[in-house]
C-alpha cells in the first residue's frame, strides 16, 4: 500500500506552472534588451560560448529538483504488510439522517455538515473501537461497514449528502434496523447504535426498532439536531422548498420521538447545539459498557521513502550548479 502521510503539501506543485511561465516571460525580455544591440548573429559573435540550451538545461534541472523536494516533504511511505492485530472495544454504528431537511441552516453551515464534522472530530478520538456508517431518509443503506480503518470512515464520511439517498422521507425504524444486522459477530455485548436525525420521522416505527436492538443487547443512542422552532430547507437552485400549496416548508426538531427512540433503546437522548453535537457525552456512557476483544487487519510498518527523493532532489541540484550558462572549450558536446 502505497501513501502520502503529508498530501497537504501536493499544494506546492501548483506553483511549477507559475514557474515555467514566469522563466518564459523573462527569457522574452532578456531577447528584446539584446535586440537593442544588434541583429541576432551580431549578438551571437559578442557572446560566442553563450548557451540557450545549457540556461533551460539548468532551469529544468531545477523544477525537476524542486518536484521531488515536494515529494519527499508529502512523507511518502510503502506498507510492508498487513497484520491481525486485537483491541478491546465496542463497536460504534453512526446512523446519519440525509434527508432534505437536515440542509436547514439553524446550524453552521447546516444540520447535516455540522453532523458530519463532529463525527470526523469523534473518529479521531477512537481507539479501541469500531465504527460503521449508515445514511437514511425514506430508507436506509450502508456507507461504511464496521471497521477499525479510521481514515477510510473519513473519507466515507466526506462523501456523504441527500442526494446518495434515492427515496426521501425519514425511516428511523429501518435505519436502526439496517444497523442491528450490520454488526460483527465479535462484539456481542459491546454494540451501540447512534441516530442522528431531527426526528421528524414520517415512515415507520422506530420504538418498536428501538426495542428490538434492546432485546438482542444493543444500545440505541439518539442525537437531535435542529431548531425547535424551525427553518426554511433551501434549494440548489435557490430560494426554499414550498409544499403543494406554494407555503414555505419549515422543519422542526422534534424531541419527543427521539426521547421516546432513547428510552426504548436503553441509551440516552442529546440534544445537539452549534457548538456540541453530543457525541462525546455520548461515547463516554459507550466506554462504560464491557469491552470485547476484536480482531482487526491493519497496514503496518509504513516504510518511509521520503530520503529517495530528497537525494534525487539534491543530485539534480548538485548537477544544476555544476552546469554552467556558457559553452567551455573542454565540453565534449559543443551545446
Amino acid at each position: 500500500m502505497f501513501r502520502f502521510a503529508h498530501p497537504e503539501y501536493l499544494m506546492w506543485l501548483l506553483l511549477i506552472p507559475a514557474m515555467v511561465v514566469l522563466y518564459i516571460v523573462f527569457v522574452r525580455y532578456q531577447r528584446r534588451i539584446l535586440a537593442r544591440f544588434g541583429k541576432s548573429p551580431m549578438v551571437k559573435l559578442l557572446a560566442p560560448r553563450a548557451s540557450a540550451f545549457r540556461r533551460n538545461l539548468k532551469f529544468v534541472l531545477w523544477l525537476l529538483a524542486f518536484f521531488f523536494f515536494v515529494l519527499g516533504l508529502c512523507r511518502p511511505q510503502l506498507g510492508a504488510r498487513v497484520k491481525e492485530v486485537t483491541k478491546k472495544g465496542a463497536e460504534i454504528i453512526i446512523a446519519l439522517d440525509v434527508s432534505n431537511s437536515m440542509l436547514a441552516q439553524d446550524f453552521t453551515p447546516n444540520r447535516l455538515e455540522n453532523a458530519k464534522r463532529a463525527i470526523a472530530r469523534l473518529v479521531d478520538q477512537l481507539g479501541g473501537d469500531r465504527i460503521g456508517l449508515i445514511v437514511f431518509a425514506g430508507d436506509a443503506y450502508i456507507q461504511l461497514p464496521i471497521t477499525s480503518d479510521y481514515v477510510s470512515a473519513k473519507l466515507f464520511l466526506s462523501s456523504i449528502h441527500p442526494e446518495i439517498v434515492p427515496k426521501q422521507g425519514t425511516a428511523i425504524g429501518k435505519a436502526i434496523t439496517t444497523a442491528m444486522r450490520s454488526f460483527s459477530l465479535q462484539s456481542e455485548k459491546s454494540r451501540a447504535i447512534v441516530v442522528i436525525s431531527d426526528g421528524e420521522n414520517h415512515e415507520d416505527n422506530p420504538v418498536d426498532a428501538a426495542e428490538s436492538a434492546a432485546n438482542e443487547g444493543m444500545k440505541v443512542y439518539t442525537i437531535g439536531i435542529g431548531s425547535p422552532n424551525g427553518s426554511p430547507i433551501p434549494l440548489k437552485e435557490g430560494g426554499m422548498m414550498k409544499d403543494r400549496n406554494g407555503e414555505v416548508v419549515v422543519t422542526r426538531l422534534d424531541e419527543g420521538t427521539l426521547e421516546k427512540v432513547a428510552a426504548a433503546g436503553k441509551g440516552i437522548y442529546v440534544r445537539a447545539s452549534n457548538a456540541n453535537l453530543g457525541l462525546n457525552e455520548i461515547v463516554r456512557d459507550i466506554q462504560k459498557m464491557e469491552k470485547q476483544e476484536m480482531n482487526s487487519l491493519i497496514y503496518e510498518d509504513f516504510n518511509e521513502q521520503y530520503h529517495y527523493f530528497f537525494f534525487i532532489a539534491i543530485a539534480l541540484l548538485v548537477l544544476e550548479l555544476l552546469i554552467t550558462e556558457r559553452k567551455s572549450n573542454w565540453s565534449i558536446f559543443k551545446i
